[in-house]
C-alpha cells in the first residue's frame, strides 16, 4: 500500500531497521534511532542494489517519489542511478575545485606559452588584484553576474571607473576561456553591458604641430639629467617605437653596422617581429650611448641593476622635468607625432607609415606584401625624417605640407 504523510508521522521506532515500502521501489527506512531515510531499491546487470535519496521530511513523499522516477528513467536508459550519482559528485567536487583564481592562472600560462610580452603579462597580473579575493576563490561555474558587479562596484567607489571597465573585460576573457575548456557554461560580465559607470577615455597627448615639436627637440637636447635618458628620448624621436619597445632594448637586437634594429616578437604588441631601419642620427646616438651601457644587456638599465630597465615613468618624468605636461606631450606621443607629420609630407605612402609604426593590417596577405615592398622606402623614409628633425631642431623655416599640396591641387 502506498505511503501518506500521515502514516509516515505515526511511524514509531522499534529498535530495528523498518523497511516500509511505498511503490515501485521506493521505501523508507525506519533507523532504530527514529531517523526516517528514503531509499529506492532497483536491480541493475543481475545486481540488487539500493540508491539513497535523502531523509524525511527534509525530502518529502512527493519528491521522493519524483527522484525515484529520475532514477527509474535512467535504468530505462541503460544508466546504473548509483553510477550516475558518483558520477555527479565527483563533477560538482571537481567544479568546485576550479576557482577564477586557477582559471585565471591556466590562461596566463597559455597567454606566456604564445610569447605574450612580459611586460604585458605583468599588466595582467596586476589588473587582477583588483578582483576580490572573495570572488577569486569561489568556482568559476558558480559565479553569477550580480557578484561580478558587486565586485566591480568596489573599484568603482574609488573613483577607478576605467580601472572597473578594464577589469570586466579581463574577467571576459577568463570565463571565455573557461567556456572553451568546459570550465563554465556561460560569460557573466555579457549581462553587465552599460552596468558600469561609462569613463571619458584619455588620449595620450602628443605635439603634431612641427615649430612645436622642434622645441620639444631643443629641449631634450638640453636635458641636464641622465645622458641615457636623453639619448632614449633622442631615439622615440628618431625611431617612434612604443616606449616599452626602447625601454626593454637590448643590445643584441643592434646592427649597427647594416643600419638595422631587430624587435622580436615577443616584444611586440602585434606578437611580430619588427625591423627598425636606423638613420645616421640614430646611429650616431647608438654608439656614444654604447659606450655608457656597451658592457650589459640593456641599452637603458635601471639605477638599481644592469639587468633591469629603466622604469615605465623614466621617460614621462624627463618630458616633466623640461617643461612639458601630461596634457601636452608624452613618451608615447612621439608615435603621433610622426604620423601626423609623415603623412603630412605627401612623400610617403600610408602603407609604409603604418609598417614603420607596427600598425598590423588585418588582410594576412597585404602583411606579407607590406613587409616584402614598403621596407625600401621605410630606408628612405627613416633617413628623411632624421634630417626633417635636424631642421625643425635648428629652428629652420617649417612649410606646412597640407597647405602646399592644397595650393599645389588648385
Amino acid at each position: 500500500m502506498a505511503l501518506t504523510d500521515t502514516a509516515i508521522r505515526a511511524l514509531k521506532p522499534t529498535g530495528k531497521l523498518q523497511k516500509i515500502s511505498d511503490s515501485g521501489g521506493l521505501q523508507l527506512w525506519v533507523m532504530p534511532t527514529g531517523a526516517r531515510l528514503w531509499r529506492y531499491a532497483y536491480r541493475y546487470s543481475g545486481s540488487q542494489k539500493v540508491l539513497a535519496i535523502g531523509p524525511y521530511p527534509t525530502i518529502t513523499l512527493a519528491e521522493a517519489r519524483k527522484r525515484r522516477d529520475d532514477a527509474k528513467a535512467l535504468l530505462l536508459a541503460g544508466t546504473d542511478p548509483s553510477a550516475a550519482r558518483r558520477v555527479e559528485k565527483l563533477t560538482r567536487e571537481l567544479s568546485s575545485a576550479v576557482t577564477l583564481a586557477s582559471v585565471a592562472a591556466e590562461l596566463l600560462e597559455k597567454k606566456e606559452r604564445e610569447g605574450l610580452a612580459a611586460t604585458t603579462l605583468t599588466r595582467i597580473r596586476s589588473q587582477l588584484t583588483h578582483v576580490s579575493s572573495d570572488l577569486a576563490k569561489r568556482p568559476i561555474a558558480e559565479i553569477s553576474a550580480p557578484e561580478i558587479l558587486a565586485s566591480l562596484r568596489k573599484i568603482e567607489a574609488r573613483g577607478k571607473f576605467e580601472t572597473a571597465t578594464r577589469t570586466k573585460e579581463l574577467l571576459g576573457a577568463i570565463f571565455r576561456f573557461g567556456m572553451a575548456t568546459g570550465r563554465c557554461a556561460t560569460d557573466p560580465t555579457i549581462a553587465l553591458k552599460g552596468a558600469l559607470t561609462s569613463h571619458r577615455v584619455r588620449h595620450r597627448a602628443a605635439i603634431t604641430d612641427a615649430a612645436a615639436f622642434g622645441a620639444l627637440l631643443r629641449a631634450i637636447d638640453g636635458y641636464e639629467g641622465q645622458p641615457t635618458t636623453r639619448a632614449a628620448l633622442q631615439l622615440l624621436a628618431l625611431t617612434f617605437v612604443r616606449p616599452g619597445e626602447l625601454r626593454l632594448a637590448a643590445w643584441s637586437e643592434f646592427d649597427l653596422e647594416g643600419s638595422i634594429w631587430r624587435i622580436p616578437a615577443g616584444r611586440m604588441k602585434m606578437r611580430r617581429p619588427h625591423e627598425v631601419p636606423l638613420a645616421q642620427q640614430a646611429l650616431k646616438i647608438l654608439r656614444e650611448l654604447h659606450d655608457l651601457t656597451g658592457g650589459g644587456p640593456l641599452l637603458f638599465p635601471g639605477n638599481r641593476s644592469a639587468k633591469r630597465p629603466i622604469s615605465e615613468n623614466t621617460l614621462n618624468a624627463a618630458l616633466r622635468r623640461i617643461g612639458f605636461t601630461r596634457d601636452e606631450m608624452t613618451s608615447h606621443g612621439f608615435r603621433a607625432a610622426a604620423s601626423t607629420l609623415l603623412n603630412e609630407t605627401g612623400k610617403f605612402s600610408s602603407d609604409a607609415i603604418e609598417r614603420a609604426l607596427a600598425h598590423q593590417d588585418p588582410d594576412e596577405v597585404r602583411r606579407a606584401y607590406a613587409r616584402g615592398t614598403f621596407f625600401d622606402e621605410r630606408v628612405a623614409m627613416a633617413r628623411w625624417w632624421a634630417d626633417y628633425l635636424d631642421q625643425l631642431r635648428e629652428g629652420g623655416k617649417v612649410i606646412s605640407m597640407a597647405t602646399k599640396r592644397a595650393r599645389t591641387a588648385t
